[in-house]
């Protein structure tokens, strides 16, 4: 994998954890996941008029996977409703890469050669035992956290076969913000029975924040799914857990443990092959 696509995607492995966290220490988490949306929808409708739009053939997987995700979001507020971003993201993002590989076998006849499925065995086994330990979060928040990583296989298997389908991967992009995050505020509507509201405060400036983070952060995975095997996309992604851990240490007052460590030990050497 070319080093610069390596960097970009560490880059963005940051910038999930990031907001991520910012999700994890706010209030009403669905406001602002709903916001970080709406935010995404607005710099996705400026990317879609600036680039080619996707092929006919794309649209099907942007309408997929914008649905995937909005699940994904709403399974991610009830997951951390109920668990810490040190247990739940792990286990959310550690259930993904192996689930994306068995996919892209599927879905594009990708088949990882024997040092990335060991990066990714590596990965995905110091992930889930960050989340799995004496120290896991509760059932709800595990399951939840579960069908996430369920999600995020389906959408990133989807986004893969779509943008290499859509002739513009910037294009592709944008309508997918767009698709995605313009029906959020109706999301929120069914669920809590009234509109999201916009205030002077601290989770709207989260809010706000959290979707710029984000608009690059998987703007920079659709990207390099165009360019490199899912597998190996979705492995190096995962590697925002060794963020996470430490931002949610020295944020958030969660418990570093050696375990722990020796589990981000474990991740970072996945990834080194993965790279590879």
């Amino acid at each position: 994998m070319d080093p610069r696509v390596v960097l970009l995607l560490l880059a963005a492995a940051l910038l999930h954890a990031t907001w991520n966290a910012l999700l994890r220490s706010g209030d009403d988490r669905l406001a602002q996941v709903t916001l970080m949306c709406v935010v995404s929808a607005g710099c996705g409708a400026a990317m879609a008029f600036a680039a080619p739009a996707p092929a006919a053939a794309a649209w099907p997987y942007i309408a997929l996977s914008a649905a995937l995700q909005i699940a994904y979001c709403v399974v991610l507020v009830r997951a951390y409703d109920r668990g810490e971003l040190g247990q739940v993201y792990p286990v959310a993002r550690g259930s993904a890469p192996l689930l994306v590989a068995l996919g892209a076998a599927l879905a594009a006849g990708e088949r990882p050669a024997p040092l990335a499925l060991a990066g990714l065995a590596m990965v995905s086994g110091g992930i889930m035992g960050l989340g799995l330990g004496r120290d896991r979060p509760h059932i709800a928040a595990t399951l939840a956290a579960l069908s996430g990583g369920a999600l995020i296989a389906g959408y990133t298997v989807t986004d893969g076969v779509g943008v290499r389908l859509s002739g513009s991967a910037f294009g592709y992009i944008g309508w997918l913000y767009v698709v995605q995050g313009a029906p959020m505020p109706l999301v929120y509507r069914v669920i809590k029975g009234r509109w999201p509201t916009i205030g002077r405060d601290r989770d709207t400036l989260k809010g706000l924040g959290g979707g710029l983070l984000s608009v690059f952060g998987y703007g920079v995975v659709v990207w390099a799914l165009s360019l490199s095997q899912m597998a190996r996309v979705s492995g190096l992604r995962e590697t925002s857990i060794l963020f996470a851990t430490v931002i949610g240490a020295v944020f958030l007052r969660e418990r570093m443990t050696l375990r722990r460590g020796l589990c981000a030990a474990l991740i970072a050497a996945g990834a080194a092959l993965l790279a590879r």
